[in-house]
């Protein structure tokens, strides 16, 4: 039997019994989700979709084949998502978490605590063009702060989650931010320079509802709250500005285009070995007082790396901060992650998910249509193919000739290629993003997704100011332009 592509009727049945299941795993399951429903319901989804591809021809092989592939292309995320286990887990052993969260009291006024985190978590992603790397490090810092202060989980992780995304989304060292020019067919400054007509109004508004928010927010009566917490943190650790050469050691070699896993690596080992050195009371509490302070040392840097470790203290607030789960803790995520690529290799190598967006492109007409048409599809493969790349790669594949055809220029698709796919990624539990933003801030993604402003907003902009023509740059102005220099207007 020669295989074909299914019907769009055929395409869309997977994809509508995984948002039921869905469904039926938040009502049922609630926070919970991550432990194995959402990873069953993605299993079954696959199966489902994997049966119809069988009835319309397609062999096994085939549709292994895209499983493979699409698993693979997850390996550097999988990796990635190992190492920021083991580098939480050393980070806390070393003082290097506890001492930036104990700093951060003392320094962040808790009314404007959620605007500078957003400041903070953009800088440091803009710089290190990494938005995984920044919510692992200084973001865990900064919701242990908020979580001191009083504040909302949530609400907290939102801005963290706003900041990260804004800083690796305008980050020249970001590789999402240098695959949507090359897929899209224009320069990286190009692109970086025009997105600054969309991603300019979403963080301000951001930075704006932020900054009223806190000052709105019934903080004021945990000062004390806040000042028990810096004296259990200063009795349990010895805290000093050098814990703070590891976190900058991560941002110079990132810096210096170090790439993400031995970076991460490199990091998480140099936590154990300031652990050793600065936190000798620690490392022997972890490492069992065995007498050796050798063997506590290993037992203490090498659990920290692989497997859960907490540190007691006279405040059950703190102890929930002083806790990690090293790469052991990444399991359930890992899973999440391979199951949803297991879903996309099969709706990819089927076909159906060409089918789905062929059928979108058919009814574009306009600019903004197209523009919206985009972000939707975006969008659409952040749900189904679970994955920030696949959501940039496939559909600025698809869009680049409408984009000229329409007499568009192509800074205008990679720029909505990054409105949409890159940013909206983090907000879908199941997407290699939001899943591991959930597992390393230990707040579900239905959690913190309502106050992600910056990722909510970024694609409704993308779609105003095509709706209303601002700035949108067309094609032939470039030769009006150049025939105009040339006779000498």
């Amino acid at each position: 039997m020669k295989s074909k592509e299914p019907g769009l009727i055929a395409s869309i049945i997977p994809l509508v019994f995984l948002i039921l299941l869905l469904s039926f795993n938040v009502k049922f399951f609630g926070d919970d989700t991550l432990g194995g429903s959402n990873q069953m319901a993605l299993i079954f989804a696959a199966a489902l979709a994997a049966i119809i591809a069988a009835l319309s021809g397609f062999k096994w092989n085939t549709l292994r084949d895209g499983i493979v592939k699409s698993i693979g292309s997850a390996m550097p995320s999988i990796l990635i998502l190992f190492l920021i286990g083991s580098l939480a887990g050393t980070w806390m052993i070393s003082g290097v978490v506890p001492g930036l969260i104990y700093y951060g009291l003392k320094v962040l006024n808790p009314k404007i605590f959620l605007f500078a985190s957003v400041i903070i978590t953009a800088l440091v992603s803009l710089a290190t063009g990494s938005s995984w790397s920044t919510v692992a490090t200084i973001g865990i810092a900064l919701l242990g702060i908020g979580k001191a202060m009083g504040m909302s989980e949530a609400v907290v992780a939102g801005a963290i989650i706003s900041g990260a995304y804004f800083g690796d989304k305008m980050s020249p060292m970001s590789d999402t931010t240098n695959l949507a020019p090359a897929m899209a067919g224009t320069d990286l400054f190009t692109h970086i320079r025009y997105m600054v007509y969309t991603t300019l109004p979403s963080i301000l508004i951001t930075l704006v509802i932020f900054l009223i928010m806190g000052f709105t927010m019934d903080i004021d009566g945990n000062s004390g709250m806040v000042e028990e917490v810096l004296l259990v943190l200063d009795n349990n650790f010895n805290l000093n500005p050098l814990l703070f050469l590891v976190p900058a050691f991560l941002i110079f070699i990132i810096i210096r285009k170090v790439a993400p896993v031995p970076a991460l690596l490199a990091a998480a080992l140099l936590g154990g070995i300031f652990a050793v050195i600065f936190q000798p009371d620690i490392v022997r509490e972890v490492g069992g007082n065995s007498g050796s302070y050798l063997k506590d040392s290993y037992i203490a840097v090498m659990k920290s790396l692989f497997g859960p470790v907490s540190v007691k203290t006279s405040l059950d607030s703190v102890n929930e901060l002083l806790v990690t789960k090293g790469m052991a803790g990444m399991l359930n995520t890992i899973w999440l992650i391979i199951a949803a690529m297991v879903f996309g290799g099969i709706m990819e190598a089927s076909g159906m998910l060409r089918v789905i967006t062929k059928t979108v492109i058919s009814y574009v007409k306009s600019t903004a249509g197209l523009v919206a048409s985009t972000v939707g599809t975006c969008l659409f493969f952040n749900l189904t193919a679970s994955d920030q790349y696949i959501s940039i790669v496939v559909p600025g594949r698809m869009y680049a000739k409408a984009y000229r055809d329409k007499n568009l220029k192509p800074e205008l698709l990679s720029r909505t290629l990054e409105d949409s796919g890159t940013v909206t990624s983090v907000l879908i539990p199941w997407n290699t993003c939001g899943a591991t933003q959930a597992g390393v801030l230990g707040v579900s993604t239905f959690a913190y997704a309502p106050f992600a402003f910056f990722n909510i907003i970024s694609p409704f902009m993308s779609i105003f100011m095509a709706a209303f023509n601002i700035k949108i740059r067309k094609i032939d102005e470039d030769i009006k332009s150049s025939r105009g220099k040339k006779s000498g207007k």
